[in-house]
């Protein structure tokens, strides 16, 4: 079995990754486990950050590593949170802080000007001088309610309504989220890429 470090130490995108990439007989292994300091993420867009997390988690290990840069895009925000989606509501951010300050930014905004999408961008590295990553982006429309519901998934995902499923991305299972996710999307391009180029 091939190991791929998660430039991450998020534990809902370890468990989806690990889900996702279970059938290409690839371990995926959190850079928590190597105890790595996170990258800082100085980019301004999701490519940028996603390169700068994966050439890190490279560097400090010395295996191959993929990384995901996303969040979520409201458009009556110009595009905000954006990539500051995992730190909107300050340093000592949590998915509850950050669902409460984006619904307080969106509180004079009507139901119909609630358009969103989430984004993800996926970036493999073979080893940190990898002149060529593979580089994956999809998104996710749906828009955003004015009240959270549901308990699953993570993030904005309880806020996230699922047009296709007339209920929120935190009521979905597992399964139904994967199969429309901006990041079910963005690592089966993935996969498609790294079995043509890079299996083992």
């Amino acid at each position: 079995m091939s190991k791929i470090v998660l430039a991450s130490g998020n534990a809902g995108k370890l468990r989806e990754f690990s889900q996702l990439l279970r059938d290409m007989n690839t371990e995926v292994i959190p850079q928590s486990a190597f105890n790595l300091i996170e990258a800082e993420e100085t980019g301004l867009t999701f490519v940028e950050n996603a390169i700068i997390k994966a050439r890190h988690a490279c560097l400090q290990t010395g295996l191959p590593a993929i990384a995901d840069d996303s969040g979520i895009e409201v458009d009556a925000l110009n595009g905000e949170p954006g990539i500051y989606s995992a730190r909107y509501s300050g340093p000592n951010a949590t998915a509850q802080k950050n669902c409460d300050a984006l619904l307080n930014a969106l509180i004079n905004t009507p139901e119909a000007k609630r358009t969103a999408r989430y984004q993800c961008v996926i970036v493999f590295m073979r080893h940190a001088k990898d002149p060529t990553p593979i580089i994956c982006q999809a998104d996710w429309q749906g828009h955003i309610l004015a009240e959270p519901k549901g308990d699953g998934g993570f993030g904005y995902d309880p806020l996230f309504w699922v047009e296709q499923h007339q209920c929120t991305a935190a009521e979905l299972s597992p399964e139904q989220k994967h199969a429309i996710s901006h990041r079910g999307k963005a690592i089966r391009q993935f996969i498609t890429l790294f079995q043509q180029q890079y299996t083992p």
